[in-house]
């Protein structure tokens, strides 16, 4: 039975790369790299209503240089920037390190998986049906350039006493080409019928050396639409 690697990690060197981005030695790392996790979490919790896609460190020499990547930046900020001071007095307590924070906008929610599945759960946790939640977010990513974008929902679908998995899929997702930049992100959806797990992956074109549209549409997250729409039970 084929399982489905997490197409980042797959690609890390290739054409993705990491979102903790230091070095440190043998006696350092531990101890950094729980800051690092703490600082996640902690970012996670106070911006949940930002959009964030995804959270960036970095640690040159004695400092942590931190990158919020957000659909909603002006939330971020707050009032003349006074909610961002809170952020990072919160984040001091973490690290003993000269903290930076930069606020990076995502200029196509609609095209960024993470996005895309948080916004699907905060749909099933409004009591919309699971069916048209799915089918409004891929339709709108093929609409805003993607080129191919598949949907999985798990849990108790309608308050069904079983659990199942649905999925939804248009266009082409091309999980083992290694060229292939394709996004993926997962949230989770509290409803009262327990907890349905959502994963979304986003084709957005291949990334050649050779074709320099391709990095410029890596830059602007972006693409050519295509393909015909696709439902049915998850692969065992």
């Amino acid at each position: 039975m084929g399982q489905k690697v997490n197409p980042i990690g797959l690609r890390l060197g290739i054409n993705r790369t990491w979102d903790s981005r230091w070095y440190a030695n043998k006696g350092e790392y531990g101890s950094l790299l729980q800051e690092d996790l703490k600082i996640r979490e902690m970012l996670e919790e106070e911006l949940k209503q930002a959009a964030v896609s995804k959270i960036v460190i970095e640690r040159p020499h004695r400092k942590c240089r931190i990158s919020i990547h957000s659909a909603r930046p002006g939330i971020v900020i707050g009032k003349k920037g006074a909610d961002i001071e809170k952020i990072r007095n919160k984040v001091k307590k973490f690290t003993n390190s000269e903290v930076h924070i930069n606020i990076v906008e995502v200029r196509k929610p609609e095209t960024d998986a993470t996005l895309v599945a948080q916004g699907i759960a905060q749909q099933l946790e409004r009591r919309v049906a699971f069916r048209r939640a799915m089918k409004r977010a891929v339709q709108t990513a093929m609409r805003m350039g993607a080129q191919g974008i598949r949907v999985n929902v798990g849990g108790r679908l309608g308050g069904a006493d079983i659990a199942r998995t649905e999925w939804y899929r248009e266009g082409r997702v091309p999980l083992h080409t290694l060229r292939a930049d394709v996004d993926y992100g997962v949230a989770e959806a509290e409803t009262t019928y327990g907890i349905i797990g959502i994963k979304v992956w986003i084709f957005k074109g291949e990334i050649m050396e050779h074709d320099p549209m391709a990095h410029e549409r890596r830059a602007t997250e972006g693409g050519d639409a295509g393909g015909q729409g696709r439902r049915g039970p998850a692969a065992s």
